[in-house]
C-alpha cells in the first residue's frame, strides 16, 4: 500500500539537537516541508556516513525551507552519547530524533519488529503534513543528501505550479513538462 498523501499521526518525542533535549510534536513539523530520515540506530556503520552527508547539505535544505528530522529507535540519551564520541556526529545541526518505542518507524510503516530498529526510510512531507515522495533502501545500502535535496525541490515545484511536472534529472531552473489531453493521447 503506498503512503503518498498519508497525513502524518500525531506525534510526541523527545529529541537531541546541538547540545540541546527537547520535545518535537506534531505541530513542529506543519507549515514548512520536512524530511524525515530513518536510520536502523546509532554507533553504526552505513548510517554516520548518510548522516553526514546530510549534515554538510543542511544549509542547503534550510535555505528552501525545509527541515531535516533524522530518527532512530534509540533514545534521546544514544543520540547525545554518540553525538559527544564521534567527530562525524557533531557535525549535525539538524533535530535527531528518538523513537525507542518505534511509535514513528511504525507509522511510517519501516519498523523491523524483529530487530527493533528501522529500515532506512526517507520520507518527504509537505506543509500540511502529508508525505509526497518516499523511499525504503535495504540496510546495507547508503543514501544520498543530492538526490534528496532534488526531489525536495521538485515536491516543492510541483506543489507551486500544480499544472507542471519535473522530468527525469530535473534541477531547480530547468524546464518542466505541462501535461496536456492532447499529448495523453500519444502514448
Amino acid at each position: 500500500m503506498s503512503l503518498i498523501n498519508k497525513e502524518v499521526s500525531d506525534f510526541k518525542v523527545q529529541a537531541f539537537q546541538t547540545g540541546e533535549f527537547k520535545e518535537i510534536t506534531k505541530q513542529n513539523i506543519l507549515g514548512k516541508w520536512s524530511v524525515f530520515f530513518f536510520y536502523p540506530a546509532d554507533f553504526t556503520f552505513v548510517c554516520p556516513t548518510e548522516l553526514e552527508d546530510l549534515a554538510d547539505k543542511y544549509d542547503e535544505f534550510k535555505k528552501i525551507g525545509c527541515d531535516i528530522y533524522s530518527v532512530s529507535c534509540d533514545s534521546h540519551f544514544v543520540h547525545k552519547a554518540w553525538h559527544d564520541a564521534s567527530k562525524t556526529i557533531r557535525k549535525i545541526q539538524y533535530t535527531m530524533l528518538a523513537d525507542p518505542t518505534g511509535a514513528l518507524a511504525r507509522d511510517f510503516d519501516v519498523m523491523i519488529e524483529e530487530d527493533g530498529m528501522a529500515e532506512r526510510g526517507t520520507f518527504i512531507i509537505n506543509p500540511e503534513g502529508k508525505i509526497v515522495a518516499y523511499e525504503v533502501i535495504a540496510g546495507n545500502v547508503g543514501r544520498n543528501a543530492d538526490e534528496l535535496l532534488r526531489r525536495v525541490q521538485a515536491s516543492q515545484f510541483v506543489a507551486e505550479h500544480g499544472d507542471e511536472v519535473c522530468p527525469a534529472k530535473w534541477q531547480p531552473g530547468a524546464e518542466t513538462l505541462k501535461p496536456s489531453l492532447d499529448l495523453v493521447g500519444l502514448l
